[in-house]
């Protein structure tokens, strides 16, 4: 039995850079490209711009909906052919129009359906659906 005295580990001696070297260098690259240079060595006298005033936001309109199904526009009651009428009418004056639909959580579906119904067939583009922040223990289940 013949004991070899030579390593097998000489391999691991020798540390190959190559390919460190070649990250190094691809990162300068990257570092090189992507660092801009800072030039401000030219005086320009720039133009200044005019003063614009801003447009006013447009008005939020209101529908509400409430538990026995009266639907009230801004805080006048009306029902669902006048509020048609007035929403065209709204439409007319602001074509930016923004409504908010607020139903009550105890009202028919049905009816905040019909209002949603008749503010697209307004033509009213922009419509939200008001709510409140949900609380723990406050949901309710209906049985």
């Amino acid at each position: 039995m013949k004991k070899c005295s030579h390593s097998h580990h000489h391999a691991l001696a020798e540390l190959n850079i190559t390919p460190l070297l070649d990250l190094a260098f691809v990162l300068l690259v990257i570092f090189i490209i992507t660092t801009t240079p800072v030039v401000n060595d030219l005086e320009v006298d720039l133009p200044t711009a005019a003063k614009r005033p801003k447009e006013p936001k447009s008005k939020l309109h209101y529908v509400t909906v409430g538990n026995n199904g009266k639907i009230f526009l801004d805080k006048g009651e009306v029902d669902l052919p006048a509020l048609q009428a007035q929403m065209a009418a709204l439409r007319v004056d602001d074509p930016d129009l923004n409504v908010v639909i607020r139903g009550s959580a105890h009202a028919k579906y049905q009816n905040v359906v019909g209002v949603m119904d008749m503010l697209q067939q307004a033509n009213v583009l922009k419509v939200n659906l008001a709510t409140e922040a949900f609380a723990e223990g406050k949901l309710e289940r209906s049985k």
